[in-house]
């Protein structure tokens, strides 16, 4: 694996398991075992390095979510499947996620403010958001596509803060009974 990659993992499993300011950039090179300057030298600050990570992130949870969705069909099917998938990482089982501890999207959004990684963090909510509602077809809902997307939607986010805040981890099978509702 190269240095910036082992940089960008490593900062991932830091800032996912304990908080992105919480993190220094000391940490994650004594986990690594990469030089200061090397880290510096591929990404200019920890802030950077810090978007290089939710674009990581990103990619890692798109395919993941993507290949789930569309491994069950098109429309209702993938939908549903959506909210299969979030229970099986909800229930920690889903290595390429690692282990539940909400979504990194939002505890990145929430460190930040008028900064490059809440544009990052609600990119990433837009493309799931689009995703959803091109994978709507053949679904009869009483509701426009882009409402039902934008409902599904919340029901995923609404399942993730159950399961992460409250601890409920069967949040994602009961946002899929409502989206049963939804999908008509």
């Amino acid at each position: 694996m190269s240095k910036p990659d082992l940089l960008i993992h490593t900062a991932f499993k830091l800032f996912y398991e304990h908080g992105i300011h919480a993190v220094g950039v000391n940490a994650i090179l004594a986990e690594t075992g990469v030089a200061k300057k090397t880290l510096y030298r591929h990404f200019g600050s920890k802030d950077a390095l810090v978007e290089a990570v939710l674009i990581y992130r990103d990619q890692v949870f798109m395919d993941w979510l993507i290949s789930r969705m569309m491994a069950a069909g098109e429309g209702k099917s993938a939908i549903l499947a959506l909210f299969d998938a979030l229970d099986d990482w909800f229930h920690d089982r889903v290595d390429v996620l690692l282990p539940f501890k909400g979504c990194f999207f939002v505890k990145a959004n929430g460190a930040f403010s008028n900064h490059a990684v809440n544009d990052l963090c609600q990119k990433h909510k837009q493309n799931i958001t689009s995703f959803i509602q091109a994978n709507l077809v053949g679904c009869s809902s009483m509701l426009a596509p882009s409402d039902l997307a934008q409902s599904i939607s919340v029901l995923k986010e609404g399942a993730i803060s159950q399961a992460y805040v409250a601890g409920d981890l069967e949040a994602a099978k009961r946002a899929k009974a409502m989206a049963v509702a939804l999908l008509g």
